[in-house]
């Protein structure tokens, strides 16, 4: 029982898991701040008259959204993995496994506080960067719709990964290989239109391009490609990241053994 409103099994999870990372509220906001900040001011600075963006957008305003959703999708992403890995090295998983909490269960309570950590983190950053460049807010729904789908996406991603890992190096080649350059590959930086053909074509193969773009243009009206197929593709990227993440749930993929 919580203030009169009495909890079912996941709730209780996912405010177990929100109350994990809220404990150190301002390590888990303040430090992706901090790297947005450092980010805006570097290549704000450096690259303000070098990189051509959307008309009339200037490059700072243009760099707001990329950075609020590489640090949403960052965070959902560690949300989840790091919370498995990190109950599964400590030996206290066998707690959760005792409960007659369903798979379906552990998912969206695991996926659910990577949302609200992702969303949580991609305010602070908003509201601090946007000091430095002020985007519009064209349409508002695209931005909410790619920031809850991108960070669902990244949540079931990072509960795929705390699965599968075993120890914290495991999780690092994982955030190192497949995360970070997915990433920075996604144009948080820049117009994918100034690449190289053969970059263009490796960016449009990557899930979070899509997720960036159509958040990008929920602020501009304008994007690299369609926001109906940027919502598509993440959409679909999302069902089949989930479809993998609860038939792991299901199955107990190396945490019953």
């Amino acid at each position: 029982m919580k203030g009169g409103f009495e909890m079912t099994g996941w709730q209780a999870l996912l405010y177990k898991e929100v109350l994990r990372f809220w404990k150190v509220g301002f390590q888990t906001v303040g430090a992706p701040i901090l790297t947005a900040v450092l980010y805006m001011l570097i290549f704000g600075h450096v690259l303000q008259d070098q990189v051509k963006v959307y008309g009339s957008v200037s490059y700072t305003a243009f760099l707001v959204p990329g950075l609020v959703m590489m640090s949403v999708l960052q965070n959902a992403f560690a949300n989840s993995s790091s919370s498995l890995i990190q109950s599964k090295i400590m030996g206290n998983l066998v707690f959760l496994l005792l409960t007659p909490l369903s798979h379906w269960h552990w998912f969206a309570a695991y996926v659910g506080s990577s949302i609200v950590r992702g969303l949580a983190v991609g305010t602070g950053v908003f509201v601090v960067t946007v000091f430095f460049g002020q985007p519009g807010f064209v349409a508002p729904l695209w931005i909410v719709v790619f920031a809850v789908l991108g960070a669902a996406l990244l949540g079931a991603l990072g509960l795929i990964a705390g699965l599968w890992a075993e120890k914290f190096d495991q999780m690092a080649v994982f955030q190192n290989f497949i995360i970070m350059p997915m990433t920075f590959l996604s144009g948080v930086f820049y117009s994918i239109h100034s690449l190289p053909p053969v970059w263009q074509t490796v960016s449009h193969l990557n899930p979070f391009f899509y997720m960036i773009d159509g958040f990008r243009y929920g602020f501009f009206g304008v994007s690299d490609v369609s926001p109906w197929l940027s919502l598509g593709i993440v959409g679909t990227a999302l069902l089949v990241t989930s479809g993998v993440a609860v038939h792991l749930l299901k199955i107990g993929y190396k945490i019953r053994h």
